[in-house]
């Protein structure tokens, strides 16, 4: 909508912070730091995940991973929607960089005596920016309108995430992943509200090479936490031939993991956004899809912490589950997210998690190390079939809209 002339001798009324359609389309430094913050919770995360190794462990570690993921999520959603080089935006991405730093402050003993510094932050984070967005584009009633059914909808979920915050353990659990659940749904519904209805089809329009960017962006940290890992578990109390294998396979592992990533469908994400007719499916199926690699990457982290600090000797179930499994889970999201480029997903993906599913009775038998190497060879056989499938043929298009 066009605002009025100003009238003669008044100031010219101030736009709202909104992106321009024509402006520019690259990301801007403040968003690469904002997301430094997210190098240390994922490693908090990694590390944690290791300490008393258990189901129980592991569902809480996935819990804030989640919680973590979609404050980053909805922060991307902001500078894609809204201009992120005017002095407000810039204002709450600073606001919401100093909440995630404090949540991520928190990991380690969310579910002990600081959740609720963890839940109370998480609710600030959506909330506070609710409120500062709603007043802030009061001269555009439809966008307005969009700030309102997001900040509604994460009103109903700070409710479990604040009685979480005061309940034991167990209950805490099961009220934050309802919590996660309301936000993660109502993302996918569009947010319908009573008397609103859903954020309608022209509200979610998104910039493709930024919103690719950014999801490209936050892989390559969840690498860079298994890099950490590497670099940091390097043990000097082993002889020297273990210390080496063990560092070649976990680094050799990594560099698969990318290699993966990044093979067509990577590449051709901001193609395949922009030529999709459709841009806002990608603004609905990136979130999960790539959650559930970074979630890959983040278990193989905690996989290398293992095997890097106890290489030899027999591997246990909980630790076979943890090497193996973040690669499975891994490949599972890059068959969701190849399907969300190509519409068809390769063989090899699910023939990967097979293949690993296949391997984990016989690691138990094997030291730590061969059950990395076991998810090294199937990554390895994952990455040698895309090469296969595209040497030599032309670039593949991404899928036209259905």
């Amino acid at each position: 909508m066009h605002l009025p002339a100003p009238e003669p001798g008044s100031p010219p009324a101030r736009r709202p912070p909104v992106r321009d359609p024509e402006g520019p389309r690259r990301v801007t430094l403040l968003e690469l730091f904002f997301d430094l913050v997210y190098v240390v919770a994922l490693a908090l995360i990694s590390r944690g995940m290791v300490d008393h190794l258990d189901w129980h462990r592991a569902a809480q570690a996935l819990i804030m991973l989640a919680a973590v993921w979609w404050t980053w999520v909805i922060t991307t959603l902001v500078t894609d929607l809204y201009d992120p080089e005017r002095t407000e935006i810039k204002l709450l991405i600073s606001a919401v960089m100093f909440g995630a730093l404090l949540m991520t402050t928190a990991i380690p003993a969310a579910f002990d005596d600081r959740g609720i510094v963890f839940a109370a932050t998480y609710v600030a984070i959506h909330l506070g920016r609710g409120l500062f967005l709603m007043p802030a584009v009061r001269r555009e009633p439809q966008t307005q309108r969009r700030a309102a059914r997001i900040f509604l909808w994460f009103v109903v979920s700070a409710i479990p995430w604040i009685i979480g915050a005061f309940v034991s353990d167990d209950a805490r659990l099961l009220c934050w992943a309802i919590a996660l659940a309301i936000d993660y749904i109502g993302f996918r519904l569009a947010y319908p509200v009573p008397g609103l209805g859903v954020v309608p089809e022209q509200q979610r329009n998104v910039t493709a090479e930024h919103l690719s960017e950014r999801y490209q962006q936050f892989f390559i940290i969840a690498l860079g936490d298994a890099i950490l890992t590497i670099g940091s578990m390097f043990s000097t109390a082993h002889n020297e031939a273990e210390n080496i294998a063990v560092f070649a396979v976990t680094f050799l592992t990594t560099l698969l993991l990318w290699r993966i990533y990044v093979h067509k469908s990577g590449q051709l994400l901001p193609m395949a956004i922009k030529g999709s007719g459709s841009p806002n499916k990608f603004l609905f199926t990136a979130p999960y899809t790539h959650l559930l690699m970074v979630a890959g990457v983040v278990t193989t982290a905690s996989g290398f912490d293992l095997v890097l600090h106890e290489p030899t000797g027999r591997t246990p179930p909980a630790w076979a589950a943890v090497i193996l499994g973040g690669p499975a889970l891994f490949l599972a999201g890059r068959a969701s997210f190849e399907y969300e480029v190509f519409s068809r997903v390769s063989p090899s993906r699910p023939g990967g998690v097979l293949a690993l599913l296949t391997i984990a009775p016989a690691v138990l038998f094997l030291a730590p190390v061969f059950a990395s190497l076991g998810a090294l060879l199937v990554l390895a056989g994952v990455a040698y079939a895309d090469f296969r499938r595209s040497y030599g043929k032309p670039p593949e298009a991404p899928a036209p809209p259905h």
